[in-house]
């Protein structure tokens, strides 16, 4: 899966500012290569799940596909846990077409992770980051 150097420094940046709580949104592509971020609100407010705001999330939805995005991923920060699906987020992981990205601050490092979710089966997706120059 390819996603741009902006990407990944956007969605660290969130999970950073968001810390402690956990941060999320959802991940836009266009021709394969996630280009856009869509920071929802974690109305859960948690920092061990989170839930997307519905009205952020529709609008989200609906600016994508203006745009000619497919929303390809969902992601979410672990302010202190490993980028690793926790059981609730394999349990919640309802659409299998989507990919999974998981953000750890764990201990101060930044790790960013994506992962595939079918039927409780977990299987990491590896990462290809791309110059966003070269776009």
């Amino acid at each position: 899966m390819r996603i741009t150097n902006k990407i990944i420094r956007e969605i660290v940046d969130q999970a950073k500012k968001e810390s402690p709580l956990e941060a999320c949104g959802y991940l836009g592509a266009k021709d394969g290569i996630i280009t856009t971020i869509f920071a929802l609100t974690n109305i859960d407010k948690s920092s061990e799940h989170f839930s997307f705001d519905p009205k952020e999330q529709f609008m989200a939805a609906k600016d994508a596909r203006a745009r000619g995005l497919d929303l390809s991923a969902v992601y979410h920060s672990h302010p202190a846990s490993p980028a690793r699906p926790s059981q609730e987020d394999i349990k919640l992981a309802y659409d299998s077409a989507m990919s999974y990205f998981i953000v750890s601050l764990l201990g101060g490092e930044e790790d960013v992770r994506a992962f595939s979710i079918k039927n409780g089966e977990v299987a990491e997706i590896n990462l290809e980051v791309v110059d966003d120059q070269r776009l």
